[in-house]
């Protein structure tokens, strides 16, 4: 719970951040690989922007709830350290843009005076834990599902099995069957249940994923109790970390591990891990997260609406009720997801007399108010008005989702950002209707890596070029199709056509205008879709893919006055060659350590999991000096076996993959610890023997 962290755990937070220090030293001083570094970087929220110099950092939010104190903490230091603004994501985060490398350790240090964590924002680790917007506060929620959220934040923030797996997993919590959290698209995705014994528990969604190549999850489970709900993730980790693929980037998601094993293979796998787990069983603590401190209901100055109608469009379009009678649920519409620090200090002192301190960020870059009192309505209406955050149309067809594509981003390709303003135009000067229309989404991604979240899109638009002659224009993919059905059933939208940037507008009047035409009484846009048929789209659009008619305009990308180009941003500064062999062995020396520490601790599973590291890392460094590179830990395994073992070169009384693979044949028992641990640091001195 905020504002009640240990003396522990404030001191793990303090070596957090002087350890990064470190590694930012021994990175510039060419003594860390530039590939490790990005490793150790990502893991704590510091991600490579696409200029050159400066770095983006994410903050992790759990569920996206954050305070009004630390809202006006992360503007003081986007002021202080980056550009003065913060980029609200569809995760859920909030990120600050152009940061020094050099500063990132003062800058977390600074966020953490108010609870506010960089860890495992970014890289190769369990992402940001989302859910629900509104969980707590839903009509139709059969419990609130924010404790839950933030307990699997909790247990996994450190957690010694998900720090350096093959790729990152991503989680949800919808907070009804609507799964307005997307738990189809999601790695690990939840949507609460009650069974006929009263039971809380969860439908489970497991391997789904967006990226270049979209995923729906499989439903694995109708009902997992709540006391199974970590043991359940911890082993799918665990299984995830040993057999997922670590070479192949694009092929290391969860989603490919199921597609290489298959669904069966792998949840037997998981259920095998079972034994090792830390926790056979975990009770959720329902109070964690406890509803807010309600506003005064001294509301009682006369107001003054001056756009009536406006006024109304808001109610109807930006409010909702809560299940708490006479509450509301405000939404405040952020364009593009980002605001001036500037703007959010306003913003918290127009709002927090009307409001309780509980706000939550949503997955379409917008904020959620909660407990606004019905009479206190049009007074924060008059205060959101007044600072330019009124915008109607709250997650509708004029509520655009985007990523920044090529503002920022190392991996865009053309403009998302601009384009999003430009459309969302396009609706309220035409198609001004469309407002009240929530059953249909335009989402936008600068590349096909879907951190737009465009695949899951009834209208969806990526980033992508057209070679006309000898130049290269900005296009976008028009995707369509896709979106939410519910309880876990999902669309991925379909590649229709490419067409140049500049046409994207034109696209969105060719469809808006037939949907209006064409659809049946009360059709949604899923089964018009589907009536019509790809082609029909196709055929409709293909004249504005002719490259024939070229405008001089069209040459250059939404938002730039300079030709386009695609060439990927610049990354990070690369280290130094270094010994690689070197640098594995004192990284398992480094996990040996940390074996060390927490058996000095009595924490035995984690002790056993960072010996199990060390075995692989050392392992891997005796491989490379062979040229033998396996792109997954069990591979590391059992080629140790077959180049070292199997010819004499280590002498063990059983083979290498038995020795290493008791890891999941025993309990997390201080006696296995303790025979683990012995057997890692004779292996270590064997290496070094040889080394020598």
């Amino acid at each position: 719970m905020q504002g009640f962290r240990t003396e522990l755990e404030n001191n793990i937070v303090a070596q957090d951040i002087i350890d990064l220090e470190k590694k930012i030293k021994l990175f510039k001083d060419g003594h860390l690989s530039d590939e490790k570094f990005r490793s150790l970087r990502l893991a704590r929220g510091v991600y490579g922007q696409r200029q050159q110099g400066v770095q983006m950092i994410r903050i992790k939010l759990p569920f996206g709830k954050v305070t009004f104190k630390q809202l006006l903490r992360i503007s003081d230091v986007a002021d202080e350290y980056g550009s003065g603004n913060l980029h609200l994501t569809t995760r859920q985060d909030i990120q600050l843009h152009y940061v020094s490398l050099d500063r990132t350790p003062e800058l977390w240090a600074e966020l953490e005076k108010d609870e506010i964590t960089l860890r495992e924002a970014c890289g190769n680790t369990v992402r940001n834990v989302t859910s629900s917007p509104n969980s707590g506060i839903d009509p139709d929620e059969l419990f609130d599902v924010s404790p839950y959220a933030q307990a699997v934040f909790l247990y996994f923030l450190r957690n010694p099995i998900c720090q350096e797996m093959g790729r990152k997993i991503k989680m949800s919590f919808s907070s009804s069957e609507k799964d307005t959290a997307y738990s189809f698209i999601h790695d690990l995705g939840f949507i609460p249940k009650i069974n006929a014994e009263g039971e809380r528990g969860f439908k489970v969604l497991f391997a789904g994923g967006l990226g270049a190549q979209p995923f729906l999850a499989s439903a694995i489970d109708d009902f997992l109790h709540e006391d199974q709900l970590i043991p359940f993730i911890e082993s799918t980790l665990r299984v995830f970390d040993r057999y997922g693929e670590r070479s192949n980037r694009n092929k290391a998601r969860l989603k490919y591990l199921v597609q290489k094993l298959g669904l069966d293979e792998v949840l037997t796998l998981i259920a095998q891990e079972r034994i090792a787990n830390k926790v056979k069983t975990f009770k959720i603590d329902r109070n964690s997260i406890l509803q807010p401190e309600l506003p005064a209901e001294n509301v009682n100055e006369a107001v003054v609406i001056e756009d009536e109608i406006h006024y109304k469009h808001w109610l109807g379009t930006n409010v909702v009720e809560q299940k708490q009678k006479g509450f509301y649920g405000v939404y405040v519409k952020v364009l593009a997801g980002d605001i001036k620090s500037a703007k959010m200090r306003e913003f918290v002192s127009a709002v927090k007399k009307y409001v309780a301190d509980d706000i939550r960020i949503t997955q379409n870059q917008g904020l959620l108010l909660k407990f606004v009192r019905k009479e206190a309505l049009p007074h924060l209406y008059n205060e959101l008005l007044n600072i330019g955050f009124t915008a109607l149309g709250f997650d509708s067809l004029a509520d655009i989702t985007t990523c920044p594509g090529t503002d920022t981003c190392n991996l865009g390709i053309s403009n998302s950002m601009t384009l999003a303003e430009v459309l969302e135009e396009v609706i309220y000067t035409d198609f001004p209707e469309f407002i009240y229309e929530k059953n249909i989404n335009i989402k936008i991604s600068g590349c096909m890596n879907s951190c737009g979240q465009h695949g899951l899109a009834e209208i969806g638009f990526h980033g992508s070029s057209l070679k006309v002659a000898d130049k290269v224009i900005p296009a976008v993919q028009v995707m369509l199709g896709g979106g939410t059905v519910g309880d876990g059933v999902g669309r991925v939208a379909e590649r229709v056509i490419k067409v140049p940037s500049k046409r994207a507008p034109q696209v969105l009047n060719f469809i808006l205008n037939d949907f209006k035409s064409n659809n049946l009484e009360k059709e949604s846009f899923h089964n018009y879709y589907d009536r019509k048929g790809k082609d029909y789209f196709y055929q409709m659009l293909k004249p504005l893919a002719d490259l024939t008619n070229l405008e001089i305009d069209e040459y250059l990308d939404w938002g730039h006055v300079a030709p386009f180009e695609t060439a990927i941003g610049v990354g990070e500064c690369a280290g130094v060659v270094i010994d690689l062999v070197a640098t594995l062995l004192l990284e398992s020396e480094e996990k040996f350590e940390w074996a060390k520490q927490n058996l000095a601790h009595k924490k035995y599973s984690d002790a056993i999991y960072h010996t199990y590291s060390t075995f692989v890392s050392a392992a891997k460094s005796l491989l490379l000096a062979k040229s033998v590179n396996s792109s997954t830990q069990i591979g590391v395994i059992k080629e140790f076996d077959s180049h070292y073992v199997d010819s004499k070169g280590f002498d063990f009384e059983t083979s290498f993959s038995d020795l290493v693979l008791q890891i999941n044949k025993n309990e997390p028992t201080e006696a296995f610890a303790l025979q683990y641990f012995n057997q890692a640091e004779n292996f270590l001195k064997q290496i070094k023997l040889k080394r020598a």
